[in-house]
């Protein structure tokens, strides 16, 4: 069985790899294409869904660099080897498209005050493409977005970014009927709400497990309960669950017990119930109700 999960978990890094990798050469390419139609056209709508784009491409690679850093064996200096640094990317990518949001209000409100001529028809082909990339991008991420947090960022970041695509095509056909082009920016707006209301739980669990905070996908009373529910355990204390990377989960805990004889059965019973909540990485230590258990230290 713990062969079958390691070969499962094996399979699901090799095939998120493939994903990273694809949906970073499809973006940065198209990228490219927009950046170069913005400049041309002069659409604010291009050149700040192609800024954003840029920002997914380098929260792409830096997601890859993790998952690779996350293969990397503990050592001495490193106990849990480079596996945290998962959760650093996420917080970082949070930071990049928050940055990105800043730039584009910047300039939409710019371009509010100062309104210029753009091509409705070119940007409506442009973000087009888009649409088709950041769908596909999105579906390579569906399969594996509530197992890890860089994944579920990047599956939101394309799932959005397909999304304001449809946008900018609707507001490229009205402009090249209507000669609205303050719709240009209008589009640029709403870019960055969407990007912003996408980014902004990413940027609160990033942050809350930087912190070592209890996972949101993890209730410590549900967990105490659990625990409590087994016959031998008399009480339980001094929990303490974080996050060892965006998909692995450790836990502590004392555990009042009334004999120590079945230890060893009781812990495995406890470690068994536990990793089906999703935490992994398990040390209880035992008491009974004569020890004194205060600020972490027994006697």
């Amino acid at each position: 069985m713990a062969h079958n999960h390691e070969h499962q978990h094996s399979h699901t890094i090799e095939s998120l790899n493939k994903a990273f990798i694809t949906g970073i050469i499809l973006n940065l390419s198209f990228v490219l294409i927009e950046f170069g139609a913005g400049f041309y056209f002069n659409s604010l709508g291009l050149l700040s869904d192609a800024g954003h784009n840029l920002s997914d491409v380098a929260s792409l690679f830096l997601a890859l660099l993790a998952f690779r850093l996350a293969k990397v064996r503990a050592n001495a200096r490193y106990t849990y080897g480079y596996k945290k640094s998962t959760i650093l990317v996420s917080l970082i990518n949070a930071v990049i498209l928050l940055i990105a949001v800043g730039v584009i209000f910047a300039e939409s409100f710019e371009k509010i005050i100062n309104p210029r001529p753009v091509e409705g028809g070119a940007i409506a082909w442009v973000a087009g493409v888009g649409v088709f990339i950041n769908a596909f991008t999105a579906m390579l991420f569906m399969k594996n977005k509530e197992k890890d947090l860089n994944v579920r960022g990047a599956y939101l970041h394309m799932a959005a970014d397909a999304l304001v695509s449809v946008g900018v095509v609707i507001s490229g056909i009205l402009i090249s009927y209507t000669k609205w082009y303050i719709l240009d920016p209008i589009i640029g707006i709403s870019i960055a709400i969407v990007i912003l209301i996408s980014t902004w739980n990413l940027l609160h669990e990033s942050i809350r497990l930087s912190l070592d905070g209890v996972p949101i996908s993890i209730n410590s009373e549900n967990i105490k309960k659990i625990i409590l529910s087994i016959p031998e355990v008399q009480d339980v204390h001094h929990i303490h669950i974080w996050a060892i990377s965006t998909t692995e989960i450790a836990m502590t805990a004392h555990i009042v017990v009334s004999d120590l004889n079945d230890m060893q059965d009781l812990k495995e019973d406890i470690k068994e119930k536990l990793e089906e909540t999703g935490i992994t990485h398990i040390t209880l230590e035992f008491e009974t109700n004569d020890m004194s258990c205060e600020d972490g230290f027994c006697m």
